[in-house]
Order: C-alpha cells, then structure tokens, then sequence
C-alpha cells in the first residue's frame, strides 16, 4: 500500500503583463499552474473524438507527472489541483500538461481508436471502466496503466471512493467487474 503524503498548497500569484495574473500552485513541492485546459481534440464527421495526438512525449514521463499528483482531493468536475480532480479532470490536467488535448469527459474516449487488450497493456495505456452502476456499460471512470514486468497492474486515477483522490489502486475483481476498455494513446508504443 502506497502512504499517501498530505499535499501543500499555496497559492501564488504572479504579475507580469498590464493587468495579467497567472496563478501557481505548490503541491507536493512542485508548483504547477492553474491554467484553463486545451479545448478537446476536433471530433471526425459523426462527431466523436477518435484519436489523441501524443507525438514527442514519452509515456514513463506522463505517468511520473501524474504520480507526483497523489494526495490531490477528489472534486467532481475539476481539473483544477489547487481544489481537486475527477477522474477525467486528472487526465485532462496530467494530459495538457504535455499540450496533449484529450476529451474532457470519459465517456467521450468510448470511440478513441488503438483498443487493445489488458494483457498487452502498456505503462500510460488509458483504462476506460463503468461508473460505479456496473450494468450500466458506458465509460464512468477512467485512468491511466502502470505496467511493470512481474507486478500486478495498476493505475493511477483521481477517485471518488476510499481513497477521495488522486491515488494508484490495482487491478482487483471490483475494477475487473467494471472494466471496459484499454486504449493506447502513445504512437510506437
């Protein structure tokens, strides 16, 4: 079991240009900007998003982003890591942070190309699951895989659940009950 560490927060505010502010935040010891998120990738003609452009980044990087993350509370609807994340909010923060565009809702990846199965599956490989309804079989969670030879698989997602946030959680028969869909995002890989 991981020990979550508790998070600092502290706001700053940064003055540059005529009445320009950018706000940063400081959690666990990285300071990271409070920034609107890209706008989604444009969908193809039947309107669904298909494709992510991950071109130059380097998946190990994604996810030691996304894991210096852990501690930041859950907040329905945020991608903000001063006050918290959902689930899609943490991979659309984690994601822009590599000016990578992603959907912003996780049923929105139900028609992104690349599925593959589980047991190819890839260090920042995304992992699409059911809300916490079972039955109901459309994307309600998401997270992102960690994939290491001779471990049980992993990822790291922001929850609503016991851990109320940004943790990494492994595979177990609840997730497997819940399970959709495993997508590969990174080109080459």
């Amino acid at each position: 079991m991981y020990a979550i560490p508790l998070y600092l927060l502290i706001l700053l505010t940064f003055s540059s240009c005529q009445g320009c502010s950018h706000e940063a935040v400081v959690i666990n010891g990285q300071t990271l900007l409070r920034r609107d998120t890209l706008p989604p990738p444009a969908p193809d003609s039947a309107e669904f998003v298909t494709s992510i452009k991950t071109t130059g980044t380097n998946p190990d990087s994604l996810v030691a982003f996304a894991q210096s993350l852990r501690g930041v509370p859950y907040l329905y609807a945020s991608t903000d890591p001063a006050q918290g994340f959902d689930c899609s909010g943490f991979i659309t923060y984690v994601f822009n942070h590599f000016k990578i565009a992603v959907p912003r809702r996780s049923m929105d990846f139900d028609h992104v190309h690349n599925q593959i199965p589980l047991s190819q599956a890839k260090t920042g490989d995304l992992v699409l699951f059911t809300g916490t309804d079972s039955t109901d079989r459309v994307p309600g969670h998401m997270g992102i895989l960690i994939v290491n030879p001779g471990q049980p698989l992993v990822f790291i997602h922001s929850t609503s659940g016991k851990a109320k946030g940004v943790t990494e959680t492994p595979f177990s028969p609840y997730y497997d009950s819940r399970y959709l869909k495993t997508i590969r995002v990174f080109e080459g890989e």
